[in-house]
């Protein structure tokens, strides 16, 4: 039986993690140098100028706790800077269209970044290594280079959506991206590199160096400080190094419901950790199982939930240092029961959007000898394909994300984090974990997990099975499907009225990936097939 187990969204990122736990290193230890590789594999799902939310459970050391690090709006950022520049809102709820997409591409799409100094933190604070030897393999990774895996080449080439800039675009923005993502065409041009080729990034590696020798002070106030401001002061970025010195890593302790006896926790606004357990409250009133799996009047139920929750989350969620919000309310038994008996009844949801999040992101989840257990979901949003010279790494696009719109939930306020999807959960029998789980994908993330964690309790699923089996979603008012749920079954649907999105993709909505563990500590892992990932038992 394995002693511990690591999954990730990309093989090198959980053979790192692995070697770790090989090693002696603990969960924690595990889980940021998986991260920290994520960044150098993946640099345009995650990285050190990224944001996300990480669930710390250590039960020898009486700790269970989240670190909050979304990224915040600049102090330069006003709340009608962008007013008069809307164009339209996506449709799945994550973002808006400006015009010239000054929101989504360049300088003025970055937010001030978390990652580095969460991993930093997690690592001081939890950790049982050294923050050099930690960030080790990320060097080590970053001076062999990767080749290119076929989801990095799939979201370098199809990635963009709902009306967001091409990623190939942002690839191209700058002129490191130009050098380390593109390759000569053979007729005197250049092309994005195809699936095997390798991407060397030099850059990335030194100033991976620098952070493994002096940690995370000269991102935040010293060298890389000093550039990276520079680089804003000279293409209009609203960043400046007085925000990178003011960031702080937020902690608190997870949030937390009963479903079917289990307990389940997750983490505070602005994650999406209400929308998954208000949504669970709400169907725990019905008899999920026997409905059948991804019937229509399951996925009727369910995509209710989605929508009822959706709605909320709209209306009511934000940056707690902003907006009042009404936690224990959303995410209270009572208000879920009503919201069942609307359901049962007939009822639809509704969804208000200005017209008809971005999937850039990534997961880890860990669980070690001593029974720790880390999972974390991090990102770059939208990439804003802005890379400092010499630097290396690509800088979140997050500003994209809130409402141009004063005065709503997510509108724009200096040292402002927007709601996200983001949230790692950790499920409980007793004070036994029993799941823990997180996926990347936007909007899409908290619907994601739920199907995965219905799949397991309710159904009997397999982790394995629970991620690989197909999904459905509502983020609007239309359902969306995968390619795998066929025409007969969500005929009933339209017939009813129901507008129904089928994906031409066969993993979609989400990529989840987990850990199970049995009440005799045996453990199962699995990683999303829609991504290249792996779940590895040490």
């Amino acid at each position: 039986m394995s002693d511990a187990m690591i999954v990730t969204a990309q093989p090198e990122a959980s053979e790192a993690g692995a070697r770790v736990l090989m090693a002696g290193g603990n969960a924690v230890d595990a889980a940021m140098a998986a991260a920290l590789v994520q960044g150098v594999v993946d640099p345009q799902m995650c990285g050190i100028a990224g944001f996300g939310n990480c669930q710390i459970y250590m039960p020898g050391k009486g700790v269970h706790t989240c670190l909050d690090f979304h990224g915040k709006t600049p102090l330069a950022a006003t709340p009608d800077m962008w007013h008069n520049l809307l164009i339209e809102e996506t449709r799945d709820g994550f973002g808006f269209v400006l015009k010239d997409n000054v929101n989504d591409l360049g300088y003025g799409a970055i937010t001030t970044p978390g990652s580095l100094m969460a991993y930093f933190e997690a690592v001081r604070d939890f950790g049982s290594w050294d923050w050099s030897d930690v960030v080790a393999p990320a060097v080590r990774q970053a001076e062999k280079g990767f080749a290119v895996r076929p989801h990095v080449y799939f979201w370098w080439t199809h990635g963009a959506a709902l009306g967001r800039v091409q990623v190939e675009e942002r690839l191209a923005f700058s002129a490191t991206g130009r050098q380390v993502y593109f390759t000569d065409d053979g007729k005197g041009g250049r092309r994005i590199k195809r699936i095997g080729e390798p991407v060397i990034n030099p850059d990335m590696a030194e100033t991976l160096r620098i952070i493994q020798r002096d940690g995370a002070d000269p991102f935040y106030r010293g060298a890389i400080a000093d550039v990276i401001d520079a680089d804003m002061r000279a293409n209009n970025g609203l960043m400046r190094k007085a925000d990178l010195e003011a960031y702080k890593v937020g902690r608190s302790d997870p949030i937390e419901t009963i479903y079917r006896g289990l307990r389940v926790a997750s983490c505070h606004p602005p994650g999406g950790g209400v929308m998954l357990l208000e949504m669970l409250n709400i169907l725990e009133h019905f008899d999920l199982k026997g409905m059948g799996h991804n019937s229509a009047d399951y996925i009727r139920t369910v995509c209710e939930a989605m929508k009822i929750a959706t709605a909320d989350k709209e209306r009511h969620v934000g940056d707690p240092a902003f907006v009042d919000v009404p936690l224990a309310r959303l995410t209270g038994k009572e208000y879920a029961a009503d919201a069942a008996s609307r359901i049962k009844a007939g009822e639809r949801a509704t969804v208000e959007r200005l017209t008809a999040e971005s999937p850039q992101t990534t997961h880890v989840a860990v669980r070690d000898a001593q029974g720790n257990c880390v999972t974390m979901t991090h990102s770059l949003g939208m990439p804003s394909g802005v890379i400092t010279d010499g630097l290396g790494f690509m800088y979140n696009g997050c500003m994209g994300v809130f409402d141009p719109r004063p005065g709503r939930a997510g509108s724009v306020a200096p040292g402002k984090s927007r709601f996200s999807s983001l949230c790692p959960t950790i499920v409980f029998e007793g004070e036994a974990p029993r799941i823990v789980i997180g996926a990347p994908g936007g909007t899409q993330i908290a619907m994601g997990v739920l199907q995965a964690l219905l799949n397991v309790i309710d159904h009997g699923m397999s982790i394995s099975d629970a991620v690989s089996v197909a999904r459905f979603s509502s983020t609007s008012n239309a359902i969306d499907i995968t390619n795998r749920i066929p025409d007969y079954t969500v005929e009933p649907l339209r017939d009813a009225g129901y507008e129904v999105i089928r994906s031409p993709l066969t993993f979609h909505i989400a990529a989840v990936h987990g850990i199970t563990i049995d009440k005799d500590g045996r453990m199962a892992g699995a990683a999303d097939p829609g991504h290249d990932g792996v779940a590895l038992a040490v």
